[in-house]
């Protein structure tokens, strides 16, 4: 068929087609969106793993406070340490403590505070902060009962997150690409 002298065969399907693949397109929309989703998701898992590695002995699950989220208005999505404000319900884990008769030598002979125990009910996500310390540290602290030391950063997060990130941002174009492949097979 032609139309002022060019050829049009196929053009209608290639710019149907095109139509179909445009980001206001609510069908395309959702299949970017579970695109991005998914490789976050995979992401977020292997950040997980990096925790539980930060953490040797961690019994109160303190990874779950990793978090992710796949953006509404734009393509796009975020890793992070949950920062939470609240807390969920308390715990009955109890850390194993041995109090020593008062006049032994060494060890622990104080009664722990009520504070102590509210930190020790935190589980899950509550339990962010604690991430949060491995990843920057703490300066050196002390007490009135002594010098209780400091945490190292580690600055696991950064790095973590970092290269898990730049694996998805890479499977999102490659699944992208294959639904752009996809879609202009069947024409």
């Amino acid at each position: 068929m032609t139309k002022d002298g060019i050829i049009t065969t196929g053009i209608e399907q290639y710019q149907e087609a095109l139509r179909k693949l445009q980001t206001d397109n609510p069908r395309t929309k959702k299949e970017l969106q579970a695109i991005i989703r998914r490789a976050i998701g995979v992401a977020r898992k292997n950040v997980v793993k990096d925790a539980k590695g930060v953490l040797e002995n961690d019994p109160r699950h303190a990874y779950k406070a990793v978090r992710n989220s796949v953006y509404k208005q734009i393509f796009g999505g975020q890793i992070n340490i949950l920062p939470n404000r609240t807390r969920g319900a308390a715990t009955s884990y109890i850390k194993p403590h041995k109090q020593r008769p008062e006049n032994a030598r060494g060890g622990n002979r104080r009664t722990r505070s009520m504070r102590t125990m509210q930190i020790d009910s935190y589980e899950g996500a509550d339990r962010g902060f604690i991430l949060r310390f491995q990843n920057a540290g703490t300066a050196d602290r002390q007490t009135r009962y002594g010098n209780r030391g400091s945490l190292r950063a580690r600055h696991w997060f950064g790095i973590s997150s970092t290269l898990q990130m730049d694996t998805a941002a890479s499977k999102i174009a490659e699944d992208i690409e294959t639904m752009l492949q996809q879609e202009f097979q069947l024409i």
